[in-house]
């Protein structure tokens, strides 16, 4: 799980920084990096990945987590990835340029800023006793 979110994150930050800090000068001015197009390809796949380990999540871990009223932080990394997962959909099959800029804007800001809300969720669950979602299994 983590290294599947690991290089969805990498991947993202990667391709931010060939696309904007490492083009190439052409003869009509500037070019692309050669390797923007396969850190975007990465991510693509990383985030098709990120689709399933959200749907695995969603059966062993939401939806236990809810039962257990442990809810603010789930609440705010859900929230984040469907912002990530529908202005990621929107990147590529809808809008126009105008809208296409905000909605790129919105998903770097979100992806960047990921691991600032993830972290804590995980070292929070990790000082949870596992004993309190059995329990409320039953």
């Amino acid at each position: 799980m983590y290294a599947i979110l690991g290089v969805l994150w990498a991947s993202g930050i990667g391709w931010l920084v060939f696309h904007y800090f490492l083009r190439q000068a052409g003869e009509f001015g500037e070019l692309p990096h050669p390797f923007e197009a396969w850190w975007l390809r990465l991510h693509g796949a990383a985030g098709f990945a990120t689709l399933w380990l959200l749907g695995l999540l969603w059966v062993v871990h939401l939806v236990p987590g809810w039962k257990v009223r442990r809810r603010p932080s789930g609440v705010v990394l859900g929230s984040l990835f469907g912002v990530l997962v529908v202005s990621g959909y929107c990147l590529y099959y809808a809008g126009g340029d105008e809208s296409r800029a905000v909605i790129a804007l919105v998903h770097w800001l979100v992806g960047a800023a990921l691991p600032v809300f993830l972290l804590p969720h995980v070292l929070r669950g990790r000082h949870r006793p596992a004993r309190l979602l059995q329990e409320n299994d039953r």
